[in-house]
């Protein structure tokens, strides 16, 4: 019996208004939806922690000039190490932004801005990205879920999401230690604590065959940046896919509708 195509692309969130190879990721799934028919699934890696993850670069209407946006962050700790689907938005953080996008975004995009209340980086990105049309019928999946994490397969290599000055934080779990990176070759050792599959994530290196124990796709999209990283003969099932060309493709996308 034939199982109908899965097919799959990956990311972090990645700006308010998604960076421009998301959506050519999700141009490049519907092309092969067209063909293939099956289902769509995005592979949401909220888990990771990174806060230029979520830079947004506009361009000055006018003049053209590129600015570089970000969220606001509640503190030093919260910034550099929670993950991003716990990275809080601060309450005056919408409308300082607001005040600054008729610089560089039409009417339809400030209105659906204005409309996102999320309380954390990621779901905001996520609401956004639902209010522009971009995943019109497409499954999201998010590695923060305690669900998907449950069902994933075991791996050696990943990250554990624990307490640690009064915020969730992502620890690298390595040689039996937790330790957060400080930048460079400087990092802060944790006290060891017992933890459970519903507290880890993936590195970028296990993040492949982590996620394909969950969504078992048959084809995944994959960015310019992943394909120098992906093992993908760990997951010879998989048809790899090179997401469609576009322009510009680290600054914002901010065209209503797709």
């Amino acid at each position: 019996m034939s199982t109908a195509p899965i097919i799959c692309f990956g990311q972090q969130p990645c700006g308010f208004f998604p960076r421009r190879f998301l959506v050519a990721k999700i141009q490049t799934a519907r092309r092969l939806q067209a063909e293939l028919g099956g289902e769509i699934v995005f592979f949401y890696h909220d888990s990771d922690h990174d806060p230029r993850e979520t830079q947004t670069i506009l361009r000055h209407r006018t003049t053209r000039e590129p600015a570089t946006l970000n969220f606001a962050f509640a503190n030093k700790v919260q910034r550099k190490f929670s993950p991003l689907y716990c990275k809080r938005v601060p309450a005056d953080w919408p409308e300082k932004t607001l005040l600054q996008l008729p610089n560089y975004v039409e009417r339809a995009a400030i209105d659906a801005f204005r409309k996102v209340s999320s309380a954390t980086v990621a779901d905001f990105c996520l609401e956004m990205y639902r209010a522009m049309g971009l995943l019109e019928g497409v499954r999201v999946a998010r590695s923060g879920d305690v669900a998907f994490r449950q069902s994933a397969d075991e791996i050696a290599d990943f990250f554990v999401d624990v307490p640690y000055q009064g915020e969730l934080v992502r620890a690298r779990f390595s040689d039996g230690q937790l330790r957060l990176h400080e930048g460079g070759d400087q990092y802060l050792m944790l006290p060891a604590i017992t933890f459970t599959k519903d507290q880890i994530s993936p590195t970028r290196d296990s993040r492949l065959r982590w996620m394909q124990s969950v969504l078992h796709c048959t084809h995944y999209i994959a960015g310019a940046g992943e394909k120098a990283y992906l093992h993908s003969g760990e997951a010879p099932e998989i048809t790899f896919v090179t997401r469609d060309a576009i322009d510009d493709a680290h600054e914002a996308w901010t065209q209503f509708p797709l």
